[in-house]
């Protein structure tokens, strides 16, 4: 996915943290898959592409740039939003470690 890339600091230098309004909004800058328990996964036979999944992700994780959706598990909390709002009930959140 297209995520902003961080700048290593130079020698002797800081790095640069966007802070408040200055970084995209919609983008996590860290990986956060750490404290999920649960996964969703899409399954693409029922998947309609209404892109509802999409619109309510609040990480913005669901690409939807290739002919199937997507998400990046490196940012997705696993919250379920995604899950729930799904009309044709394609995404299903499953056990993190039955993945």
């Amino acid at each position: 996915m297209n995520r902003p890339k961080m700048n290593p600091p130079q020698a002797g230098g800081k790095m640069k943290l966007p802070v408040g309004p200055n970084a995209p909004g919609g983008y996590l800058m860290d990986v956060s898959s750490g404290m999920r328990v649960f996964r969703p996964v899409i399954d693409q036979e029922k998947c309609v592409h209404c892109l509802r999944c999409f619109l309510v992700c609040p990480d913005g994780t669901i690409d939807k740039s290739g002919e199937q959706l997507e998400i990046d598990y490196d940012y997705c909390k696993g919250c379920g939003i995604c899950a729930h709002e799904c009309k044709v009930k394609a995404i299903e959140m499953i056990m993190e470690g039955d993945a």
